[in-house]
């Protein structure tokens, strides 16, 4: 991945991609080619040397069961957004502005493990659905449903495990711009309705501001 210096990520914000990864691709190269699946995955620190993702596919998905030829990658992505030139001040200062895209990713790169192990796949599945039914006010438990349907929807997946070896990350959040630039940015983003990438550049300012 190509980082300039003023978009890299620093750990803190790499464990922050990696504490709530959401939905990513992984990508293995096989004897096929490449192959790639969009999976939820669940972070865990103390797996190897580095911390794993782990997740699972449908156990019909060729992907579990093709060897990966060297690393395989997790690619995971927050919100993104185009950025209109109009909202620069400097635009009317000289006009030597054009638009961009803001985004902010993690490559992650690692040895793929396969867990053909129920108990294994239950486990994960708890982590997945304790992570993400947090936030509701009526959370849905994996005992909410029978003991024997729960058995046969594992049945039917299979455990991935991408054990990193590391991550490349990079915070494209209109850091290179002058701080009025930023600010008419945050304020663009939120006229539009788009609060998350309104919030991502506003964190990012704000890290740069401590870091001065």
């Amino acid at each position: 991945m190509y980082v300039p210096a003023h978009f890299a990520a620093d750990q803190a914000a790499i464990n922050e991609l990696l504490s709530n990864p959401g939905a990513a691709n992984l990508v293995t190269s096989t004897e096929r080619g490449l192959l790639a699946t969009l999976l939820p995955f669940v972070y865990d620190p103390d797996a190897g040397d580095h911390g794993a993702l782990l997740g699972h596919v449908a156990r019909n998905n060729d992907q579990w069961l093709l060897p990966a030829l060297g690393e395989s990658l997790v690619i995971i992505q927050r919100s993104d957004a185009y950025i209109s030139p109009s909202w620069y001040p400097s635009k009317a200062e000289h006009g030597r502005v054009v638009p961009t895209w803001n985004y902010t990713t993690a490559h992650v790169y690692g040895r793929l493990v396969i867990h053909d192990d129920p108990a294994w796949v239950e486990n994960l599945v708890r982590r997945l659905t304790t992570l993400h039914e947090a936030p509701s006010a009526d959370p849905w438990a994996v005992d909410d449903a029978p003991a024997r349907f729960i058995a046969g929807q594992l049945r039917a997946i299979v455990g991935v495990e991408l054990l990193i070896t590391r991550v490349e990350a990079k915070r494209k959040l209109s850091q290179n711009r002058p701080a009025a630039d930023i600010d008419g940015v945050i304020a663009g983003l939120r006229a539009g309705g788009d609060l998350e990438s309104a919030g991502d550049v506003e964190r990012a300012q704000q890290d740069q501001i401590r870091r001065t």
